[in-house]
């Protein structure tokens, strides 16, 4: 759900929507301080993520300007930019839903797993879920007695996760903040998880490097976004968005906050940054990471032959690789800290 171009690309694109002087550019914006919009009494089926709002005094005057009026806070708001009563109802039961609560729960057991042969410790871990929402992935990690804590900017969304928490009765820490600003110490975290995040922040590189600070050696990033190699894609209702330039990109970015929210399926923060596995391992390889795709993770035991088999191909032979990365619509990615 991102390439690799800086932050300021983007913001250089809507100044003229957002009337910003080009100096404010290199405040840490999110997608969502850029294009808040008055759109009120609809969510898309695609609910806009929580994790992508940021702290309103994290803009610069001008650009807090720039903001609707429903959307200013006041210092009695801690400078949180909330949800909507619609957004909030929405996010709030979809993460309660089986299918996110499979996803995370394999999420959590391939991490375990992959901890297990590398690190050698799966028992009482440190765990951030950076962008928590209403907990759901926190829960299922201290489920298994981890120490586990939830971030996220929507004061809303964490009153949710600390109200399921209380009556699980689990002890889960959870703080209101940004992704590109973690209220936690060098290497005290043994997981850091980054779940479709990315792709609606700016920042990202910010994001990226605050989750590397705060990894342990030996801990493990969990990071899922947008694909730019494959054609498939969910964020825009357009054929083979992925691959278009990012000159056309930027043009339909801006009509889809303007005049033609309908071709991002009327989502109010739609997916300004495109990734691929090679971009992101590119990236973090450099920092100290080992990095790991879908195959590198795939449980061969139970497969008959001819499937261990394809997979086995995927893993020695490059180019096959790369195909399978451009058959599949989003990037998961694995990576440990070595140092």
């Amino acid at each position: 759900m991102n390439t690799d171009r800086q932050a300021h690309t983007w913001q250089a694109n809507v100044m003229c929507r957002l009337e910003i002087a080009p100096k404010h550019s290199a405040d840490h914006l999110t997608i969502v301080s850029l294009l808040l919009r008055k759109r009120q009494g609809f969510v898309s089926e695609q609910a806009p993520s929580s994790r992508n709002l940021v702290p309103a005094t994290h803009l610069s005057r001008n650009a807090q300007k720039c903001l609707p009026t429903e959307e200013k806070r006041s210092p009695q708001d801690h400078g949180i930019i909330r949800p909507t009563s619609v957004f909030f109802d929405y996010y709030s039961q979809q993460s309660l839903s089986p299918a996110t609560i499979e996803r995370f729960t394999r999420v959590r057991d391939q991490a375990l797993a992959l901890l297990a042969t590398t690190a050698g410790r799966t028992s009482r871990l440190e765990v951030l879920d950076i962008g928590c929402g209403a907990g759901t992935q926190c829960r299922l990690w201290a489920q298994l007695g981890h120490h586990v804590h939830g971030l996220d900017v929507n004061a809303s969304l964490i009153e949710v996760a600390r109200q399921r928490g209380r009556e699980e009765q689990f002890e889960i820490e959870f703080n209101i903040g940004s992704a590109t600003d973690l209220p936690y110490a060098n290497e005290s975290m043994d997981v850091a998880l980054v779940p479709e995040l990315l792709e609606h922040v700016c920042d990202w590189q910010s994001c990226l490097n605050e989750a590397v600070r705060v990894l342990k050696p030996g801990g493990l990033l969990y990071l899922s976004t947008t694909n730019c190699l494959c054609p498939v894609q969910e964020e825009f209702d357009l054929p083979m968005y992925s691959w278009y330039p990012g000159f056309v990109k930027r043009r339909f970015e801006h009509l889809a906050v303007t005049t033609r929210p309908e071709i991002a399926n009327d989502a109010k923060y739609p997916a300004v940054n495109w990734f691929s596995v090679y971009s992101l391992s590119a990236y973090l390889k450099p920092r100290g990471f080992r990095c790991l795709d879908r195959f590198d993770l795939i449980d061969t035991d139970q497969m008959g032959t001819l499937q261990r088999l394809t997979v086995n191909m995927a893993r020695m032979i490059p180019p096959l690789r790369f195909a399978g990365q451009v058959l599949t619509p989003w990037t998961v990615l694995f990576a440990i800290k070595e140092r």
